[in-house]
């Protein structure tokens, strides 16, 4: 799926947006359909969130009533990786077909306010930046290490969606940068190899569903 071709398909299917923003309707995936109810819905914790409810008898990823907590798990971390963005958004450029390219550059130079070929920082800034994004990773490595160190988990031995949160963040930068890159060598290393632990964990749920 094309980024241009999103919001027309996501329209087209009765998928809701999945958020508002400056311009109105914000259409993104995942999205589903549940044949079994006829709903449409988008955003990932929405998605797990309808799974978990309609399904009872799964797994779950929202053990204990932890729901509230995880959501704003999700924002903490979001939180602590901002400076990865300008590294890997002229990553991410090169890796899209260009009818995705012309979408991704128009939207990005929108945001950023500078060329994609720009945004990277470079010398003195970039080694500043890159720290900054590990101090990131290691505030978010301190949550894990509250877990007693009873699992690679952040509840322990039992995944969850915090989990899965961070492990989808690892598995994209991996895809992104390539998993030879200097990049997901030095991530991989980093907090005692927290970071490829946790993807190592979940490399039993990685399955390739459609590629081109």
């Amino acid at each position: 799926m094309e980024y241009p071709d999103i919001a027309p398909l996501c329209k087209k299917l009765g998928i809701p947006p999945s958020a508002k923003n400056a311009t109105g309707d914000y259409y993104s995936l995942p999205a589903i359909h549940d044949a079994s109810t006829g709903i449409y819905i988008s955003d990932s914790i929405l998605i797990a969130e309808y799974l978990e409810k309609t399904y009872p008898d799964t797994p779950k990823v929202f053990p204990h009533n932890t729901l509230a907590l995880q959501s704003a798990f999700g924002e903490a971390l979001g939180g602590n990786l901002t400076a990865l963005w300008n590294f890997i958004v002229p990553a991410i450029y090169d890796k899209l077909h260009p009818s995705s390219q012309e979408y991704f550059r128009r939207t990005r130079e929108k945001s950023f306010g500078k060329a994609i070929e720009d945004i990277t920082p470079k010398g003195e800034v970039a080694v500043a930046q890159w720290a900054k994004f590990e101090e990131g990773m290691r505030n978010v490595d301190a949550w894990y290490v509250k877990n007693g160190g009873k699992g690679p988990f952040l509840l322990g031995e039992t995944p969850s969606w915090a989990d899965i949160v961070v492990a989808s963040c690892l598995v994209w930068m991996r895809i992104v940068w390539g998993e030879d890159s200097q990049q997901w060598k030095e991530i991989s290393s980093w907090n005692n190899g927290r970071w490829s632990g946790i993807v190592e964990a979940f490399k039993k749920y990685e399955t390739v569903i459609w590629a081109r």
